[in-house]
């Protein structure tokens, strides 16, 4: 079997201090490595974008917004737990991860906790396991609450059923109950939660954020629209799928889950109209990548050869071997040690030359993951 398409091939050694743990600011005074040629590569800053690209080029950023996805609060038997949001799957109910996972049962109840009573936004779960008054406390003042219904055999997750009046109720609860959810390795708590969301964040969904979008300011996006570079935007919910990491040494086993996208009829004709003037499409980040060749996918089955706007859910998986079908080019963050976003942008570049661009990234001290600097990729 080709190195590509083993798991054991998308490792690497990265130092911890090279974790970007706060985003840096301005947005777009992060470093950016450029990739233009199939042989070269230059060290350069985010903001100097419009210089790598040209005129006719349409950049494709996902407009999806972070929801206060993570929640805090405990049992009815008053074990503390961690719930994290993942999607809707009816009206107030939601898959979710939770932790401790084997001790949620069908039948479990949930009383949450508001923001105001968790320190750096997280309850300080020593203090509650010690003092069972203060989780009596946490429990008579929660208003949010939420059963567990079911189990979910792909994730591992749960489907729970929050006890609400109307969607519009929920939705105001999540707002006070809920944090912007954070990356694991992302251990600083110094960030602010409208930092892990892009300046054009609109559609609430996302459980992450689709970082590469995290560099751009307003300013960036009007000169590059002022040097003829075009933008729009598709709509992929960040959730499982995008973080979920590959665990079978075969990557072509590996399922990916599937994400809710859409691409809208203006974004597909702006597609047609850049490609037929021999324009590149710059996806900004993964998420797009998938969206567009998700959707384009979609398109080779239900419409034909030409892309069609769609709305629904993709589980697109891409790794070396990939035919393309939209993307010319990307603009990404550096990825995690065997993660399906590595093997995407490793069909991209070739698997040994994306490697051969990390080392150089670690040799000169880039910053890497969800804060960190970012990459742009057109050969």
């Amino acid at each position: 079997m080709s190195k590509d398409l083993l798991l054991s091939n998308y490792s690497y050694n990265l130092p911890p201090e090279l974790i970007a743990q706060t985003p840096v600011s301005p947005r777009d005074s992060s470093r950016l490595l450029v990739v233009n040629s199939p042989s070269t590569h230059h060290h350069s800053i985010f903001s100097t974008l419009p210089d790598w690209l040209l005129p006719g080029d349409l950049l494709v950023l996902n407009n999806t917004r972070v929801i206060p996805a993570r929640l805090f609060g405990a049992k009815s038997t008053g074990a503390a737990v961690e719930v994290l949001l993942l999607e809707e799957t009816e009206t107030n109910c939601w898959l979710a991860l939770v932790k401790p996972g084997k001790r949620f049962k069908l039948g479990t109840k949930i009383l949450f906790t508001p923001q105001h009573n968790q320190t750096n936004g997280n309850i300080n779960t020593q203090t509650l396991k010690g003092n069972p008054r203060d989780l009596t406390l946490h429990q008579k003042g929660a208003r949010l609450s939420a059963t567990v219904v079911a189990k979910d055999e792909v994730t591992g997750g749960r489907i729970l059923r929050f006890d609400c009046d109307s969607p519009e109720s929920f939705w105001q609860l999540l707002s006070e109950f809920g944090e912007v959810p954070l990356p694991p390795y992302i251990t600083s708590r110094e960030s602010q939660p409208l930092q892990y969301q892009t300046v054009f964040a609109q559609k609430d969904g996302a459980v992450a954020a689709p970082t590469a979008g995290l560099h751009f300011t307003h300013e960036l996006l009007d000169k590059l629209q002022s040097k003829g570079i075009d933008q729009t935007y598709i709509t992929l919910h960040v959730g499982v799928g995008t973080f979920r990491p590959v665990e079978v040494e075969k990557i072509t086993e590996h399922q990916m889950h599937q994400e809710w996208i859409e691409v809208s009829e203006e974004t597909t004709r702006k597609i047609k109209e850049t490609k037929a003037r021999g324009g590149r499409i710059i996806a900004v980040g993964t998420t797009a990548v998938r969206a567009l060749e998700g959707a384009a996918q979609s398109s080779l089955v239900d419409e034909g050869n030409e892309l069609q706007a769609f709305r629904g859910k993709t589980n697109l998986f891409i790794y070396p071997g990939y035919d393309w079908q939209i993307v010319d080019g990307l603009i990404t963050n550096f990825h995690l040690p065997g993660s399906s976003l590595l093997m995407l942008v490793s069909a991209l570049t070739g698997r040994e030359r994306l490697f051969s661009l990390y080392q150089d990234a670690i040799a000169n001290r880039y910053r890497f993951y969800s804060f960190g600097d970012a990459m742009l990729i057109l050969s």
